[in-house]
C-alpha cells in the first residue's frame, strides 16, 4: 500500500536534489516560496497541478512521485 509519507518523502527529495532554490521553483510555478517550504516540510502535498507542474519542471515521472514506479510494484 502506498502512503502519503511515501509521496512526501519523494517531493522532499527531489525538490531538494533538483538544484533549484526554493525560491526559484516557486517562481517557475507562479506560487509562493512558502508553499514549496511546506512541501519540504511535509506540512502540506500539492495540489494536484501543481505537481504536475512540479514534475514537468524538475523532469520528473509523476509515477516515481506517486510510488507507481515498478521498483514498488
Amino acid at each position: 500500500m502506498i502512503t502519503i509519507e511515501q509521496i512526501q518523502n519523494r517531493i522532499i527529495e527531489s525538490i531538494k536534489e533538483s538544484g533549484l532554490t526554493q525560491t526559484e521553483i516557486a517562481s517557475k510555478l507562479n506560487i509562493s516560496r512558502s508553499a514549496i517550504s511546506h512541501y519540504v516540510k511535509a506540512d502540506i502535498l500539492p495540489a494536484l497541478d501543481t505537481l504536475a507542474n512540479l514534475c514537468k519542471l524538475l523532469d520528473l515521472d509523476a509515477n516515481y512521485i506517486l510510488c507507481l514506479d515498478s521498483e514498488n510494484n
